[in-house]
């Protein structure tokens, strides 16, 4: 099993899919990586030699930020957006949806699950 920037690699895969299984690669990344550095098309990870697969962990290492770094950027923009108490860093801190999605209905996923309030139906209608 291949094992690039600390993630396994899934070697059933093309190596064009099995490498955004890297946080902060995707698919345009991906396709950069095999072009540079001149793979087949159908290419599976299982079908990679030890001489390749260090060539795509150098190219990764020099070229794109992953894994950590990402997550950490992420996290201190995050931070940042919370510390100066913008409107997006309180959904954040609150838990609610950013981006300006409506919530009276929706967004359970980021809510959680539902909470009954007593007494809060309500009366008369």
């Amino acid at each position: 099993m291949a094992r690039i920037a600390g993630v396994n690699i899934p070697e059933n895969k093309r190596v064009e899919i099995a490498l955004q299984s890297i946080y902060g690669i995707g698919p345009a990344k991906a396709a950069q990586i095999c072009k540079a550095l001149k793979f087949k098309p159908g290419l599976r990870a299982k079908d990679l030699t030890d001489a390749e697969v260090v060539a795509i962990s150098n190219y990764i290492e020099e070229n794109f930020k992953v894994e950590g770094d990402v997550r950490r950027e992420v996290a201190m923009n995050i931070k940042r957006l919370q510390d100066l108490k913008a409107y997006r860093g309180i959904r954040h801190r609150n838990r609610l949806p950013v981006r300006g999605q409506r919530t009276q209905t929706n967004a359970r996923t980021r809510k959680g699950k539902r909470v009954v309030v007593a007494g809060s139906a309500s009366k008369g209608k």
